[in-house]
């Protein structure tokens, strides 16, 4: 099983790098996001590799970092995830980015990848929300919140301010934050009202 390449770009294919080492030519298939991220040919370049082997051929692929391709492999843990699919994600979202819109349970971003539908961007939120939070880089809080708000546990409150704050055109997770910090200031007995002006001055900073 090849974990890990090393060796010099020897061209590039529409979706993967033909990676030379000492001699032998390896197509890599990445994401779109890797492969723009890639020397030009004749450069060195390292890869983290995942093989995988079938009956009628052996498939690698290629990924910046260790994380990126636990990514793809907790991706295609999802109903209806495979390779292409979770390639694409990480095509449109890097790692860091994907993690935080998961644990912010922020389908809208995830459903931005080309070939996923809001049926597929719900499933891969749901199924993949309780591991999001190892890798994101979000307040712990914040996470909880967009988590009550989603399953609707949320106070009614919090839930109709963060509501109130995405129609006037904030995006879910920018909402979430801005109330979780209004709803700490203000205390659990705080109103709607009270909530959406605290929130409002939250996103002006």
């Amino acid at each position: 099983m090849i974990g890990k390449l090393k060796g010099l770009i020897d061209s590039y294919g529409e979706d993967y790098v033909l990676l030379d080492v000492g001699g032998v030519g390896y197509q890599v298939h990445c994401s779109a996001r890797t492969l723009q991220h890639l020397p030009s040919p004749g450069e060195a370049a390292v890869l983290s590799i995942e093989t995988y082997v079938r009956e009628d051929q052996i498939k690698l692929f290629g990924f910046r970092s260790d994380q990126e391709r636990e990514w793809f492999r907790l991706l295609q843990t999802v109903q209806g995830v495979g390779a292409k699919v979770a390639l694409a994600v990480l095509g449109t979202l890097a790692p860091a980015d994907l993690a935080n819109a998961i644990a912010l349970r922020d389908k809208a971003a995830v459903a931005r990848t080309p070939g996923v539908g809001p049926k597929v961007a719900e499933r891969i939120v749901t199924e993949l929300k309780d591991k999001a939070p190892a890798f994101a880089n979000v307040d712990p809080a914040i996470v909880h919140l967009a988590g009550a708000v989603d399953e609707q546990r949320a106070p009614r409150p919090v839930a109709d301010a963060i509501s109130a704050l995405v129609n006037l055109g904030y995006g879910q997770p920018q909402a979430a934050a801005a109330i979780a910090s209004a709803s700490r200031s203000a205390g659990e007995k705080a109103e709607t009202a009270q909530l959406i002006r605290l929130g409002l001055k939250e996103l002006a900073k």
